[in-house]
């Protein structure tokens, strides 16, 4: 009987308690907390009363959990030794509090680890010996709390928290987070801020809801339930219910044993309880772990073992091994694109949903992304550049007192933010200056304005100089100040002068030498000062560059250049010394007419006063002081005849007949020279940052701190507003649709509409008390939709400027806001994730609808956030959650389509999420979605297929993005710049790169009529778009291989095919050097036959002999008979001498002849699903010492991947539990409770296909030919012994598929396309009882599980149904052929399954599923089931499954199509469900389920098996394994893991104990060539020192963090790939070889190259290994030997010691060979030190033997010779006992006892056993055979 999942905990290792501790123990009574004396306190912690709780309680408070805590036990030595397996804390958090529990558990390794749970963590964080959970505290239900309790938000306790029985399952924690087995609880430290009342540890289940009558009368003490012990519990009122007033926690859930990534209250006990879900709100996966796959066996185990239940849809959860990716570096981030084919997934039981909708799931295709192009001869789409800045809007940034007049007048200059503008006063026009990286905080001109001097902003302030003409940049340098905030050039331009302050913060100026810039000189520092003085402006003296004047708060100082020093000094202010002054300005006046040292000089400040000041006698001459303006009797003001507190003016500027100033109040006011009255002023709206007289005196150029520069035209006086600009960044905008007008909203919380033509601002909208956050343009009327904070959405009339319209649906901040482009409707959205939907009629909006929880609530808010399609029709919007996309009907908010993104990357350790949506044009009808990892992921509008990806757009996230009207041109905006891209991809470099924001750009977009390009970020730039109008890129060069493959242009009915859609033109043929591609497709020949030609038919159907071919010959001239032919049998029987049989005689000797010879198909059909076996260059042995039976030393322990290059190569029985899968030629059978494998070996070559019996007693494996055979082997296996009772010989090539007839008497077999042949064996005798040839490949055959006596198979075009008939020992087979509907053309049937009753399924290489009825032998249905070819279909009862070359696995519901089989050809799809769909790593190869087809397991071309549970909608990986060759294996040196690296990139870490992979550190793009483990350090060892090495084709090495699965360290010491890698003894150095001869020595901890040996140049290094000796061993210092080897057969030997920079070569060995035989690829060079013998080296390779060589380091020769069958390809040498493994190219693996002994060889490898490596302790071997890896033990000898 099965166990009852909701009760029964997993089978996790719990140690047993000690008696004292049973049933419970009450920890504070135990250990006496009150007294003090074996527990701990540290701070506010206090013994209360509780009245409502009836007992004492402990509360600790402190603002410091590190200072406020109670500790058990006393002492950090000491431990509590406390064994039970839940530990019961009762608590309640302080409220408005947060607080922090410290648990230290102790492994059964003897680890500590510490787990704590506090509502201060924001995120779950692990490490080897560290779990942080969040905890979210709960509030009184149905309070205010509650519902922020229960999104699942950490945070502090609310006000009404309560208190909490929680629940800890300690060793289901160790086991699930950290894959730790639990032994006891070693401390507790409860940290402030909460309240406890007890602690209690037990191995039962104690349930506070239960009552000790209840629990009584009740089962539940048999599940280990038990009431609440009365010392322990909380008291409940008569009439009232436990969990109405407290809270039970119990962690980790027991329904779901998922990894939870916080703690946090569920629904009421789950052991007595309702059966309510005790799920939290999000069980999300945390963050990447080294033992995911570890809970994915145990979550497999806990399935495969438990009751059926009802099916539930659910949303896709794939969960994966971790995996570190590494990107390589790119030359250029963009290139090619192929197109990814489409996917979809069908629900209609989600909650809240309509019936109708579709949810999508999108995943990866394939690996294929955008690929990078090297620099050089790329070609770039025209225009270049496609985009011109022509407008931006906006002023200051850093300061707004920088306004600069041109010396002719006609132009100003500004900065605005990072750019630098001129702006021509008569046109308008603006040019620009770019190149600063930051904004630019001062400018300065010199007297004839012909250079700019300009300085930015941030820590490196870096100056730079303009030749202003043609707006070249001069001259960049470094201020060598941090923040300069003032220039002042001299008149001359040949001196510079600025103020900042230093990295201290003190004040420091700087005087540069400027006088060589414009003839192409640098600038050179004249003198810099330090002073204490504040500076608020410096100007040079335009009578002598060499002085300068500055003044500040409380001070005006005189400098002067001298001797290379700076100098200065005070005036003497008087009375006036504590003004601050902000301004200063010299007289102006011709020179002739005054000494220099009489000029005067004019300082302002913020008190009024206007000093006047003699700077030959450094005094005041007079002070004046502006007032504020009084009333005249006429009514006029008066500005400076008043008393009182004065004018703060904040800038002045000198002319000869009159002085501006700026001041605080707003105005710029012009005076005479003697301050006597106002001759004119202008009011601003905020006060006046700077004014500047023009040098033809005619205009005051003034600018405000509000962002406002305008001038005063003095003859006219006139006010002329030159630009406007937000005070804030810009958050977005809306573009007018018939208007060119913009609209945008600031951070400053205004919204302000702009004519984009004259750049002057229109209207100013502002709210009191709310801050706009959205706005958007209706498409026709003059109507301004705005959203505000507070969630109020207002509509406005630009024509009358007044407010129409207020909603106020939302009650938050508003994140959303459109219109449709018909305008016939508006859209909001809101943070908390609210959606409306408004009617827009007569210049009015009306509410239609509104939608909760519907919009994402943490994807952030943008003007991308609601988007429209062209039409109208869609409307699309990120949400529910960030990682799905929504699609709407846009007319009535029904949902159409849900897109989950966050699986798209299987291999990604973190979720992507999406962040911005937009549509394309409508004919393509795509939805563009950007992610958080830099991705546009381009949709299918209406199926949601992922058409394809473009990868990375920016290095963080893609902040913007639009698609031209075209859909020709797309742009991104990210990182602080703009690209413009291709949108098809066509070019080698398809984007540009545009400049100028300095803060990140918050939207980019299209003006309506694509004239324009508007980006908003810091200010408001517009772009004109140079594209042609109508013009299309030129096409692709055709050398692309990706472009045959790309979509066409606009228009086009082309559509993206994968490549097995794609008719090819000419045939492929096999390639000799290389295995075909698993997708190669072959042309369909036009009016091919049938599985049976014609002559099959016309020779069958004239034969004599068949009563029923007579009979049946009217009504279908397909059918024929075909006779047993038995003269190809070849039977051996396993354990006894094969015995010739005669085969029996046909009675019809006529019928030998009948037999239609086989065509010999060379070319392999167009399906997948046909078997081609691995290309190998290895041979079979001639000989193989194989050691007798009870004698052999090594035993094979485990293998390590699946052969996902086989098809049907996996069978599970979940009756009995039977569960095997082949490896290369070896089957292994695996216990899936307890992991442990067993090996069945009899195959040499690459086992293709299993075949399981029904009794599960019997399993048929297939392989290649044997030993010489011309046929391939069968073999025949007993499952309860394990062995192998017949081998069947019949088949030339390959066997294609097997299967097993109901009853199990027969067994079919068919051979591949090129054997062509089907044989049907007797299961009795293993008799060939029929053979036939066909003149079409087959791909797969089934029995009818109703008729044992009927099968069918599929092939070209057709089903064949076989019916078996038996006359005594004759069996016939009476065939008819079914073609294939005419509506499907010519396609391959490439699998089939038999359904229910009288159904057959069959797939097609198009991705149709055909139903047949066996009766009439008839197809009456078809649907399309998916993109690519169907190669897998199981059927149970009324649910199908399939499998494709999309990666895809669909389940369906097919219970309909039985009443549909009445309706015949006239049949409909449309009753055909799909009810589930996950997508996996690979290609589907193999599958196998259960009778209800719930769960199951599958297998895919990556070398992956993955545990398939449709209930949960969950994918959990099984088994994995390499898909390219394995480079290198290594051993931990604890021997509890071993690394393994290969061709595809990637580095994966095993557990040795279960063979499970741990962490997989993947590189893109490169090769892993070498690898290595870092040695144990010496005193020191544990999981944060476990470290492995890599190296790789690019040349570079990583060093990985195993604990931490993340990169440590990248170095690129050699220029060439990498072929060997070790660690120094100590583990302090690399050391490294490459294909080119070098070898590099590597600091890992500075990661630099600190010495580079190449005396093997020219020739690639093989092997590197260090030892260590005795310093001065052999003469030379050093404690480490290490040894190279290079495939020219040298060895160099060499002793060092890195710290002291010392490495000498000891020994040079230089082994003879034969000429090298041309075109034959010579066995490696390998060399070791011999760990049993010192001294001693060991050599093989090509030489004038086979042999291995012992060569002694002090005797300076070869001192052994040890004969070998061949040259060896792989090296191996025991550390403990005298052992040598080597491997051969003959597929053997020799174990050599050393110095004599009888070798022993061993079998398991079908090809080159090119790596073997030993562990250090000798007890274990690895060994790998292209992409299998081995693992042995060495049990004796």
């Amino acid at each position: 009987m099965a166990a009852d999942v909701d009760s029964v905990p997993p089978p996790i290792p719990v140690p047993v308690p000690a008696a004292w501790q049973r049933p419970y123990l009450n920890i504070f009574k135990h250990f006496r907390v009150e007294e003090w004396k074996r527990s701990a306190k540290e701070g506010d912690v206090a013994a209360l009363t509780d009245t409502r709780l009836k007992g004492t309680i402990y509360r600790i408070r402190g603002s410091n959990p590190a200072s406020s805590y109670l500790q058990l036990p006393r002492a950090g030595t000491q431990s509590l030794g406390l064994t039970g397996r839940y530990l019961y804390l009762l608590f309640r958090p302080l409220p408005r509090k947060h607080f922090l529990v410290h648990l230290d558990v102790t492994t059964e390794e003897n680890q500590v680890v510490r787990i704590s749970f506090s509502s201060l963590f924001k995120e779950f964080k692990s490490t080897a010996t560290w779990l942080q959970f969040p905890f979210v505290c709960g509030a009184a239900k149905d309070s205010a709390g509650d519902s922020v309790s229960r999104r699942g938000a950490s945070g502090a306790a609310p006000a009404d928290v309560r208190w909490t029985c929680l629940v800890l399952d300690l060793p289901s924690i160790l086991s699930l987070y950290l894959n730790r087995r639990y032994n006891h609880l070693r401390a507790v430290k409860l940290c402030s801020n909460l309240l406890v009342k007890n602690l209690c540890t037990s191995d039962l289940v104690f349930d506070p809801g239960v009552t000790f009558s209840k629990a009584r009368h009740t089962d539940l003490a048999c599940r280990g339930i038990a009431p609440m012990p009365r010392e322990m519990a909380f008291p409940v009122p008569k009439g009232e219910k436990w969990h109405d007033l407290y809270d039970y926690i119990r962690f980790p859930s027991e329904r779901l044993k998922l990894l939870y990534n916080s703690i946090q209250r569920s629904c009421p006990s789950p052991a007595a309880g309702d059966g309510a879900s005790e799920e939290p709100v999000r069980p999300l996966p945390p963050p990447v772990t080294l033992t995911r796959a570890v809970c994915d066996r145990l979550s497999l185990i806990h399935h495969i073992t438990s009751p059926k239940a009802v099916p539930r849809r659910s949303p896709v959860i794939t969960k994966s091994i971790p995996e570190v990716h590494l990107t390589a570096p790119r030359a250029v981030p963009a290139g090619h694109l192929v197109p990814e084919e489409n996917q979809r997934l069908h629900s209609g039981g989600d909650t809240g949903q309509p019936p109708s909708a579709i949810h999508v799931y999108a995943h990866q295709r394939g690996g294929r992304t955008t690929r990078a192009v090297p620099a050089g001869s790329e070609e770039r789409f025209l225009p270049d550049p496609i985009l011109k800045l022509r407008t931006i809007i906006g002023f200051g940034g850093c300061s707004t007192k920088w306004a600069l007049w041109t010396q002719n007048n006609a132009a100003v200059v500004y900065p605005c933010h990072a750019v630098i503008v001129t702006l021509q006063l008569r046109t308008g026009e603006q040019r620009f200056f770019l190149g600063h990286t930051d904004k630019v905080s001062a400018l300065a001109f010199n007297g004839s304005s012909t250079v700019l001097a300009s300085a930015q902003a941030g820590p490196r302030s870096l100056g730079r100089l303009w030749d202003f003409r043609t707006g070249t940049c001069l001259s960049v340098f470094k201020t060598h100040v941090h923040s300069l905030w003032s220039l002042s050039f001299s008149r001359s331009g040949a001196v510079l002068c600025g103020v900042g302050r230093d990295g201290h913060g003190k004040t420091l100026v700087v005087v540069w030498n400027t006088a060589q810039v414009t003839r192409g000189g640098g600038v050179a520092v004249l003198a810099k000062a330090h002073t204490d003085m504040d500076i608020q402006a410096l100007k040079i003296a335009f009578f002598d560059e060499t002085r300068m004047v500055s003044c500040g708060r409380d001070n005006i100082r005189l400098w002067r250049v001298r001797g290379g020093a700076l100098h200065s000094c005070p005036v003497n202010l008087g009375e006036y010394h504590s003004l601050d002054f902000t301004d200063l300005a010299f007289e102006e006046g011709p020179v002739a007419e005054q000494e220099p040292e009489d000029r005067a000089l004019f300082v302002c400040s913020k008190s009024g006063h206007v000093l006047e000041v003699d700077y030959k006698n450094m005094s005041v001459r007079s002070a004046r002081r502006l007032l504020p303006a009084q009333p005249r009797e006429h009514g006029q003001e008066q500005a400076g005849s008043g008393s009182g507190p004065g004018i703060a003016i904040n800038s002045i500027s000198m002319s000869l007949t009159f002085c501006a100033t700026g001041s605080e109040d707003g105005y710029v006011r012009l005076w005479p020279l003697d301050f006597s009255a106002v001759v004119l002023e202008a009011e601003h709206e905020a006060p006046v940052s700077s004014v500047c007289i023009s040098p033809d005196s005619r205009k005051v150029l003034c600018s405000t701190a509000a962002g406002s520069l305008g001038y005063v035209d003095i003859q006219s006086r006139d006010y002329n507003t030159l630009m406007r600009s937000h005070k804030a960044a810009v958050l977005g905008f809306t573009v007018g649709g018939i208007r060119k007008q913009i609209a945008t909203v600031s951070q400053d919380s205004t919204i302000r509409v702009w004519d984009l033509v004259s750049m002057q601002q229109l209207y100013d909208f502002a709210a009191a008390e709310e801050a706009p956050c959205a706005v958007a343009f209706h498409p026709t009327w003059k109507i301004l939709a705005c959203g505000f904070d507070s969630g109020t959405v207002r509509t406005f009339s630009l024509a009358a400027s007044n407010l129409l319209l207020e909603h106020k649906q939302h009650r938050s901040a508003i994140t959303g806001l459109t219109f449709s482009p018909d305008g016939n409707f508006m859209f909001s959205s809101c943070l908390q994730g609210t959606l409306a939907l408004y009617k827009c009629v007569a210049q009015k909006s009306h509410v239609l609808r509104v939608l909760g929880n519907v919009v994402a609530r943490d994807a952030g808010s943008g003007w991308d956030a609601l988007v429209v399609s062209g039409d109208s029709h869609l409307l699309a919007f990120v949400g529910p959650s960030k990682y799905v996309v929504t699609v709407m009907e846009a007319c009535s908010l029904d949902e159409l389509l849900r897109v989950d993104i966050s699986i798209l990357d299987l291999h990604s350790t973190v979720l992507d999420s999406a962040v911005r949506v937009c549509f394309g044009p409508v004919p393509q009808g795509e939805l563009l979605v950007s992610t958080s990892s830099s991705k546009i992921l381009v949709l299918d509008a209406k199926t949601g297929r992922l058409v394809r990806e473009v990868s990375p757009m920016h290095k963080l996230t893609c902040s913007s993005f639009a698609l031209s009207r075209d859909g020709q041109y797309l742009l991104t905006a990210g990182d602080k710049v703009i690209k413009v891209w291709d949108y098809r991809m066509r070019f080698d470099i398809n984007f540009q790169v545009y400049i100028g924001h300095s803060e990140p750009v918050r939207q980019v977009a299209f003006t309506p009529d694509q004239q324009h390009v508007v980006s908003v970020g810091d200010a408001i730039f517009l772009w004109d778009f140079l594209a042609p109008v109508g013009a299309r890129s030129p096409p692709a060069r055709a050398h692309s291989p990706a472009s045959a493959r790309l979509p066409g242009p606009e228009g086009s009915s082309e559509k993206p095919k994968d490549v097995s859609e794609t008719l090819r033109q000419t045939v492929p043929l096999p390639l000799l050097s290389s295995p075909p591609c698993l997708d190669i497709s072959s042309a369909h020949q036009a009016g091919y036959q049938g599985i049976f030609s014609e002559l099959d038919k016309e020779e069958e159907a004239s034969l004599p002999g068949s009563s029923r071919m007579v009979a049946n010959r009217d009504k279908d001239a397909s059918v024929f008979v075909v006779e047993s032919d038995r003269n190809k049998e070849l039977v051996r029987p396993k354990g006894r001498q094969e015995s010739p049989r005669s085969p029996e005689k046909s009675t019809n000797e006529a019928r030998k002849g009948t037999k239609t010879p086989k065509s010999q198909c060379s070319v392999r059909p167009d399906s997948y699903r046909h078997f081609t076996p691995r290309f190998k260059a290895s041979v079979l042995p001639q000989s193989c010492l194989s050691p007798p039976a009870g004698s052999e030393v090594l035993k094979l322990k485990a293998v390590i991947g699946y052969n996902g290059n086989g098809r049907g190569n996996m069978v599970w029985n979940p009756d009995t539990g039977f569960f095997a899968y082949s490896c290369g030629c070896v089957i292994v059978v695996e216990d899936l409770h307890s992991g442990s494998q067993n090996h069945w070996l009899g195959h040499a070559e690459e086992i293709s296909t299993l075949a399981l019996s029904h009794n599960a007693q019997v399993l048929a494996s297939a392989s290649g030919k044997k030993d010489g055979d011309s046929h391939c082997q069968i073999c025949i296996w007993s499952i309860p012994d394990g062995a192998c009772t017949a081998e069947l010989f019949h088949h030339e090539t390959q066997v294609q598929a097997m299967a097993f007839s109901g009853d199990d008497k027969f067994l079919v077999t068919i051979g591949d396309y090129s054997d062509q042949t089907i044989a049907l064996w007797s299961t009795y005798t293993y008799q060939l009882l029929l053979s036939t040839c066909v003149s079409e490949p087959v791909h797969d055959v089934a029995f009818s599980p109703v008729s044992h006596q009927d099968l069918a198979c599929v092939g070209r075009g057709a089903v064949v149904f076989w019916l078996l008939e038996q006359q005594g020992a004759a069996v016939n087979l009476k065939v008819h052929q079914a073609p294939a509907p005419d509506v499907l053309g010519l396609v391959e049937l490439t699998s089939l399954c038999y359904g229910a009753d009288t159904l057959l399924y069959s797939g097609t290489n198009s991705g149709q599923i055909c139903v047949w009825d066996t009766e009439t032998n008839c197809c009456f249905m078809t649907w399309e089931a998916d993109e690519g070819e169907i190669g897998v279909l199981l059927c149970r009862h009324d649910r199908l499954v399939s499998g494709s070359n999309t990666k895809r696995i669909r389940l369906w519901a097919v219970g309909s199509v039985q009443e549909l089989r009445l309706k015949g050809p006239d049949a409909r799809s449309s009753s055909v469900l799909l009810e589930h769909e996950i997508t996996l790593d690979g290609t589907i190869v193999s599958a196998a389920f259960d009778d209800s087809l719930e769960m199951g397991i599958v297998g895919t071309t990556a070398g992956t098996l993955w545990y398939i549970n449709w209930l949960e909608s969950t994918s959990i990986r099984l088994i994995s394994g390499h898909k390219s060759k394995v480079t290198e294996v290594c051993f931990s040196p604890d021997e509890t893991h071993c690394a393994t690296c290969g061709e595809d990139g990637s580095v994966r870490v095993w557990a040795l104990s279960s063979t499970e992979l741990v962490v997989q550190f993947q590189v893109l793009n490169q090769s892993c060539q070498c690898l290595a483990w870092k040695p144990r350090p010496v005193g020191l060892w544990g999981a944060e020192s476990q470290h492995v090495v890599a190296g790789y084709s690019d040349g570079t090495i990583r060093v990985f963090s195993v604990s931490r699965t993340e990169m440590e360290l990248k170095m690129h010491p050699h220029s060439a790939a990498l072929t060997a890698i070790t660690y120094s003894t100590d583990g302090e150095m690399i050391l490294s070889g490459g294909k080119d001869g070098l070898v590099a020595v590597s600091s890992p901890r500075t990661g630099m190259t600190i010495h580079v040996v190449a005396d093997h140049k020219g020739s690639p290094i093989t092997v590197l290994q260090c030892t260590r000796k005795q310093y001065h061993d052999f003469g030379v210092e050093g404690g480490e030997l290490w040894l190279a080897t290079s495939s020219d057969r040298r060895v160099s030997v060499w002793a060092s010691d890195w710290l002291q920079d010392k490495c000498e070569l000891l020994d040079w060995l230089s082994f003879p060979a034969p000429a090298d035989p041309e075109g034959l690829d010579l066995p490696p060079s390998l060399a070791a030190f011999c760990p049993w013998e010192q001294d001693v080296l060991v050599y093989v390779g090509f030489g004038m033997q086979e042999e291995a060589l012992f060569y002694n380091l002090r005797k300076k020769q070869v001192v052994r010779r040890v004969s070998l069958p061949a040259f060896a390809t792989s090296l191996s040498l025991s550390p403990a006992a005298p052992f040598m493994a080597l491997g051969f190219h003959a597929r053997l693996l020799r174990l050599q006892p050393c110095p004599a002994g009888d070798p022993q060889d061993y079998a398991g490898h079908d090809d080159t056993v090119h790596l073997c490596r030993f562990a250090p302790s000798g007890r274990r071997l690895l060994t790998a055979s292209h992409s299998a890896v081995l693992v042995w033990e060495l049990t004796g000898g």
